[in-house]
């Protein structure tokens, strides 16, 4: 892959991880927060989906897979818990 596409796509990556670190922590509600903390968490499953692919260690696709559906699972109960169904 052509070295400067990566760095592109990696400068892309942790401008979106600032701007998200930022909302998660300056957020004014805390739904803003919960909006930020599963942005972050689709940000670090596309960087897993890089090193996968970078790296040819196919595993790691596995290892993003199982973390993304934890992430929905914990933004699920974050959403339930900020509507008071918790």
């Amino acid at each position: 892959m052509n070295s400067y596409f990566v760095y592109l796509i990696l400068s892309i990556i942790a401008a979106s991880i600032a701007l998200g670190t930022y909302r998660l922590l300056k957020g004014p509600t805390a739904s803003d927060r919960a909006v930020a903390l599963d942005a972050l968490t689709n940000i670090t499953t596309a960087l897993l989906v890089l090193i996968a692919v970078l790296s040819s260690r196919f595993i790691y696709l596995d290892v993003a897979l199982v973390y993304a559906i934890l992430a929905f699972v914990g933004v699920i109960a974050i959403a339930r818990y900020l509507e008071g169904g918790l």
